[in-house]
């Protein structure tokens, strides 16, 4: 992913008012390892269920604006898979989001959710080495392989995610 500054991030949010982009709480991104990130995502920690996605769409910075269905933690805890990463490992620190969708359609108050890693550590996940039932082998290009379609898996499904906030269903 390509550095974004302050500015970048808080003019590509494609489902939020200006009020809402000038009010989050962004991370620290000096702190961020950027040639190891397929997205940015992050929790509010000034609004407890607000959290923050930006990733690259056609080239472009593109954000969407969340909200947890239960951080809390009043819902019973469940075991799931996260839909853009789909990590079998990490199972019990998935979260349901819900985006508003872009233009009229969320100013109708139409919206989409999905399931996604609680603290956004997808680009992690997807980085992890491969166990020995999913690589079978100990060939390095096998690993490299996983890895490099766990990526383009990310990638493709976060992005689709994004896509269906910016439909004009």
């Amino acid at each position: 992913m390509n550095p974004l500054t302050e500015r970048d991030i808080r003019a590509c949010f494609v489902n939020a008012s200006r009020r809402e982009a000038t009010q989050a709480t962004l991370p620290d991104l000096d702190a961020q390892d950027w040639d190891r990130l397929d997205l940015l995502g992050w929790c509010d920690r000034k609004a407890p269920l607000s959290a923050y996605v930006v990733l690259e769409v056609d080239g472009a910075p593109t954000g969407v604006l969340l909200r947890a269905g239960d951080r809390a933690g009043t819902l019973a805890r469940r075991r799931t898979v996260c839909a853009w990463c789909e990590d079998v490992v990490v199972t019990d620190d998935v979260t349901l989001y819900v985006a508003r969708r872009g233009g009229a359609s969320g100013r109708r108050g139409n919206t989409i959710g999905t399931l996604i890693c609680t603290h956004f550590l997808c680009s992690a996940n997807v980085r992890r080495p491969p166990t020995r039932t999913e690589a079978g082998s100990d060939a390095d290009q096998v690993r490299d392989a996983i890895v490099a379609r766990r990526v383009a898996g990310l990638r493709e499904r976060s992005e689709r995610f994004v896509r269906e906030v910016l439909s004009t269903r």
